[in-house]
């Protein structure tokens, strides 16, 4: 029996033109520069035009020959090369940028290592997988089961947790020391391993690491001098031994010195701020004349076929959008860094961190008149150069706490002023939490216990039990 009902529903439908406009928002300047040039790749009607920078370069390339130059005048050319490079043009205003140098991933070392090693195939494919589960502090944290249900997933093949344990030990072995530890513990007697098993410092420091791991964690000496029956100064040797081993086994081995290629820049321009993006590319962005003449032509000729003019037609307002799209993300970018430092005027033209005021998304959604999850793209992985430094944009965003003077200041704030107060301590006998609440309330700062241990942690600070100095 066929029956008609009449019901009224909303609909909220994003558009596909909307989601690629949010992705958009996400990118930072170097997924940028790639999306760019992947579109100018797909489509023919999308080219970029070069500054008068790019235009530069080209012209004092040595590289590239000069169209007034014949043959015999380019191969008797007797300039020296240092007169021809383009370092000697250089405005003293516009610096080029720096060439990102190459940095090898450990993981890169370990396999090239792994390789040399006599291993059959099953092996090497084992431990290929292993050094990819591996922490960025060189630490294996994934047991061993839950790998070889993953290696068994993937190979369609089933994998045993004691053929991944037999490849991890030869891992062990590779550079540096202590990589491929499950723990800390592990990780510190791989070290201890490698030394000279006859000194005694080194033997007793095995020892308690083997079987008194957890008392050195509480800090409780008496047992372990009653165990490994051993006297103050022995033990203040091997703690000494001890703390030289490093935590993390792969400190130092990549190099810390990343180039990071800033989104924003803050200027200072007398005692007014003016903030800019890195680079605009939407003024080098255009639709190629020669094809847009050419789709004009193909929407009066009927003698194309309409598969190709539907085509052309496409590409025509994919060029149009996308431009469109790089102006519209360009512009709420600048609205939003100007929405942000007017929100964190004074800590951009100071530096102070105790200068940072309480900033949440939806303040700068409600300066800006956007969604809050615009804001929150637009913020995402993005830098700002300033005076003072790089700054990651996520970071200015703060929570707020009411002072005893019924202010409200930035939690960043209360984190700065518990460092300082921890690194000024007595380390013999450190602050616990709630001495650490007594000084913030002397400082005006009214917090309860747990919200001083919850920024300790935060901070990557231990208790003060750990950080007490034994002698």
């Amino acid at each position: 029996m066929l029956q008609q009902n009449l019901s009224q529903k909303q609909q909220l439908k994003i558009l596909p033109q909307q989601i690629q406009l949010l992705n958009l928002f996400h990118l930072n300047t170097l997924e940028l520069e790639q999306r760019i040039q992947q579109e100018i790749e797909e489509n023919p009607l999308l080219e970029e035009v070069k500054t008068e920078d790019d235009l530069t370069a080209d012209k004092y390339n040595k590289d590239s020959l000069q169209d007034y130059k014949d043959y015999e005048e380019y191969v008797y050319d007797d300039l020296p090369d240092y007169k021809l490079e383009y370092e000697n043009y250089f405005n003293s205003e516009k610096i080029p940028e720096r060439a990102l140098p190459e940095v090898n991933d450990f993981r890169q070392l370990l396999k090239e290592q792994f390789e040399c090693l006599p291993c059959s195939d099953q092996e090497k494919m084992l431990a290929m997988h292993l050094i990819d589960s591996m922490s960025e502090d060189g630490l294996l944290e994934q047991s061993l089961l839950d790998i070889s249900n993953d290696v068994s997933f993937r190979s369609k093949q089933w994998v045993e947790p004691a053929d991944l344990e037999a490849v991890l030990l030869k891992i062990q072995q590779l550079e540096p020391a202590g990589v491929g530890g499950r723990s800390i513990r592990e990780c510190l007697l791989l070290q201890l391993k490698r030394m000279n098993g006859k000194r005694p410092d080194v033997k007793m420091a095995i020892q308690l690491l083997e079987c008194y791991f957890n008392e050195l964690g509480s800090r409780n000496m008496d047992k372990i001098m009653q165990g490994l029956k051993i006297d103050e100064e022995e033990i203040r040797i091997i703690l000494k031994l001890i703390a030289s081993l490093k935590m993390k086994p792969v400190a130092g081995l990549t190099s810390s010195n990343i180039h990071i290629i800033p989104d924003f820049i803050i200027t200072n321009e007398g005692e007014e701020l003016e903030v800019s993006l890195y680079r605009q590319r939407s003024s080098n962005l255009h639709i190629n004349k020669m094809w847009m003449e050419n789709v004009k032509n193909t929407e009066t000729n009927t003698q194309i076929d309409k598969a190709t003019r539907q085509y052309v037609r496409n590409k025509m307002n994919s060029a149009q959008w996308f431009i469109s799209a790089i102006q519209q993300r360009e512009s709420t970018m600048l609205n939003v860094m100007k929405a942000i430092l007017k929100l964190q005027y004074n800590y951009f033209l100071e530096g102070d961190i105790k200068l940072i005021k309480p900033m949440i998304l939806k303040n700068v959604a409600d300066i800006v008149g956007v969604d809050i999850s615009t804001v929150s793209r637009i913020t995402s992985n993005k830098y700002v150069a300033t005076p003072f430094g790089t700054l990651l944009l996520k970071d200015l965003f703060t929570e707020g706490i009411s002072n005893s003077e019924g202010t409200v200041i930035s939690n960043r704030v209360i984190q700065t002023t518990i460092e300082e107060v921890i690194e000024s301590e007595d380390k013999r006998k450190p602050y616990t939490d709630q001495q650490l609440v007594a000084i913030l309330s002397s400082r005006g700062f009214s917090i309860a216990r747990r919200t001083v241990a919850k920024y300790r942690e935060i901070l990557q600070i231990p208790v003060a039990q750990m950080r007490t100095i034994w002698a």
